[in-house]
């Protein structure tokens, strides 16, 4: 390692350190304005111009809101079409009624690994808040509930979202590291679910049941009475619940679709070029609102002004965390483009660890410190390429989750998703730390676990 290795690295701690005591000591700093500062604060330790640093913001905050920003706007009117017909009622009432009080955090992590196999870790948690805070809701109004019915019912979903999006093809990561090792979907996708089950229920329903105690967690009032309905009080009847149900399903059956279809047809199938199409997830959030506002409230007699009115109304309560989320995108971009990664990977080269731990190691460190798991799985996946082509006797699947699972690890302050849990469910910073980065800690750990042990019996068998 050079002194500028050193350098960068000393960088990229002091800058999480200062964003943190930003946002809770006496300075109260609103988030946004936190993460702009601390990332000037980047450009100029590390000796950017000062154009480039403005440029770096930019990009960081467009790309984050090009990718995320406008979905989450897409899944907030979605949500409030299916509150205000009672779609997510409906769900949360069958939730309740037939599932055991101690059973819904199961219950909960169930639906979300459906969801979660097409559905990136951001698109997943828009699609399901209505459902997480309907549930929650209605379980917080039982006397016996002790602690944060949120977090009781919220921490399966992002355990079971963030596994899902780390482990298992079609998602990026796994795919991009598929691709750079020169391995096949099929057996680290099957690896990939053989990991995430574990995974997901120690992380998710678990820890779930021994952190909700302990949290009193609650969302914003606005964004509650956006997402849920008390009761229904214009008279008119609810939709159908086969209708609701596809309406609430029909972004996540569209990225099925696409999934599926990139798995069983070549590459230029015209086919395969309108599934791709449909099952972007702006498309397929867009098609679900279109389809959503027509079957659920103009079809049934709904006013057209209204649902406008309401649909506007329902981007009030989340644009706040959209511009969080692009300020932990425009810190992101900074710390990638000051080369912290490079320090990493320097450091790991000086290592002297099996390939499986390695990987992960390298995609751990980098995501942390960069905020970004891609970054994190294409570092590690480009530097263990050459030993992947050299060593025929590494399972390149195995290795492929490895760097999938690492690239989970102490998902914080300037990950994107952080900031969304965060003010989701209105979290201060310790508690979105004891939740979303926990979560995801316990299911990078569980997943090179069973990474390790199916290379052990592979390896005798």
């Amino acid at each position: 390692m050079t002194p500028l290795d050193i350098q960068l690295l000393l960088t990229a701690l002091a800058s999480v350190l200062v964003l943190v005591a930003l946002i809770v000591s006496r300075l109260k700093m609103h988030p946004l304005l936190a993460l702009l500062v601390v990332s000037i604060g980047v450009g100029f330790a590390t000796h950017m111009a000062p154009g480039s640093i403005v440029s770096h913001l930019l990009t960081g905050a467009g790309k984050t809101l090009g990718a995320v920003g406008v979905v989450i706007a897409l899944g907030a009117m979605l949500g409030k079409i299916l509150a205000d017909a009672g779609v997510t009622e409906q769900v949360a009432d069958v939730i309740l009624k037939r599932t055991p009080d101690r059973m819904i955090p199961w219950a909960m992590m169930l639906v979300a690994f459906v969801i979660g196999i097409p559905m990136f870790f951001e698109v997943g948690l828009v699609i399901m808040l209505p459902l997480i805070f309907s549930v929650a809701r209605k379980l917080e109004s039982k006397a016996r509930f002790k602690g944060s019915a949120y977090v009781y019912v919220g921490v399966p979903v992002i355990s079971a979202l963030a596994a899902m999006h780390g482990m298992v093809p079609p998602h990026p990561g796994p795919l991009t590291a598929i691709a750079v090792l020169k391995t096949s979907v099929g057996p680290t996708m099957l690896y990939g679910f053989l990991a995430a089950i574990p995974a997901m229920i120690l992380g998710g329903p678990l820890y779930g049941m021994f952190i909700s105690p302990r949290m009193n967690t609650r969302p914003d009032q606005a964004l509650l009475d956006q997402f849920t309905l008390a009761e229904k009080a214009d008279g008119q009847p609810r939709p159908g619940v086969m209708v609701g149900m596809l309406a609430a399903l029909l972004p996540a059956i569209l990225m099925l679709v696409h999934a599926v279809a990139e798995m069983l047809l070549p590459k230029g199938n015209a086919l395969l070029e309108m599934a791709s199409f449909l099952g972007n997830p702006l498309i397929a959030m867009l098609l679900g609102v279109l389809f959503a506002g027509a079957s659920l409230v103009l079809a049934r007699g709904g006013d057209a002004e209204q649902l406008r009115d309401a649909l506007g109304k329902s981007l009030k309560p989340i644009a706040s965390i959209i511009m969080i989320i692009a300020g932990g995108g425009a810190f992101q971009e900074m710390l990638t483009s000051a080369k912290v990664g490079d320090a990493i990977v320097h450091l790991t080269q000086q290592s002297a660890f099996p390939p499986l731990i390695l990987g992960w190691l390298i995609a751990m460190l980098l995501s942390v410190s960069t905020g970004s798991a891609t970054v994190g799985i294409v570092g590690a996946a480009g530097l263990l390429a050459p030993l992947a082509g050299a060593d025929p006797s590494l399972n390149l699947p195995l290795l492929a989750l490895s760097i999938g699972c690492g690239s989970l690890f102490f998902n914080y302050a300037n990950h994107a998703g952080f900031w969304m849990v965060k003010e989701s469910f209105g979290m201060t910073m310790g508690e979105a730390t004891k939740t979303i980065s926990v979560v995801q800690s316990i299911v990078a750990v569980v997943g090179l676990m069973v990474v390790l042990m199916l290379n052990a019996a592979i390896t005798i068998g």
